[in-house]
């Protein structure tokens, strides 16, 4: 899947008006719809808040007050021509009083989101699953050289009686992971609805 690895901004004045574009990676739709949320009450005094997204084959869209098919769509066209896949792109309008018309709109919408879109850095990222596994002191050598041969994210570590580490990699990879080493308790998995970036 072809995503975004980061969060990205721009600003373009047309007439007078403001456009000014937020982009995110959103791992789902709640995530996309708290984002639009979070815009709303960062931009409260601004007129629109004009948005699409495209997460998991589904998209959404809205022009937040313009006319019909005047922002969200364009947006929206801007994610598809890039093949981009769980990204969100929201672009606030500041209304300068000087009416751009509906061709003039649909070119100032997509104008602020190309520009944010093109600061992104483009990565290809594949379905994965956060875990915990415990192991003992004796085992964490043995441990991270299979999380390294296998491409697998340590993101946390805690040592108390057993070291806690806390994983991120494809269902594959963990299954490997489980099958050459030792654990002290059963793997828990935390969440199985996360993107992470393919390295191969």
């Amino acid at each position: 899947m072809k995503t975004i690895k980061n969060e990205s901004y721009a600003e373009i004045t047309v007439k007078k008006s403001k456009f000014i574009a937020n982009v995110f990676p959103v791992d789902n739709k709640e995530e996309a719809e708290k984002k639009i949320e979070e815009i709303k009450k960062k931009y409260n005094d601004a007129k629109h808040n004009c948005y699409g997204y495209i997460v998991e084959n589904f998209e959404k869209c809205s022009d937040d007050g313009e006319p019909s098919k005047t922002a969200g769509a364009p947006i929206l066209d801007i994610i598809k021509r890039k093949e981009l896949q769980n990204v969100l792109v929201v672009v606030t309008r500041y209304f300068g009083g000087i009416l751009l018309g509906t061709g003039g709109l649909v070119r100032a919408y997509s104008k602020a989101a190309q520009d944010a879109i093109e600061k992104v850095e483009v990565v290809n990222k594949t379905k994965g699953i956060r875990y915990t596994i415990y192991i003992t002191y004796d085992n964490q050598k043995d441990v991270l050289y299979w999380c390294k041969k296998l491409n697998i994210n340590i993101i946390d570590t805690k040592y108390d009686k057993y070291i806690e580490l806390k994983l991120e990699s494809t269902k594959e990879s963990e299954e490997k992971l489980l099958n050459n080493v030792k654990i002290e308790q059963n793997c828990i998995i935390t969440d199985e609805n996360i993107y992470i970036e393919d390295k191969k």
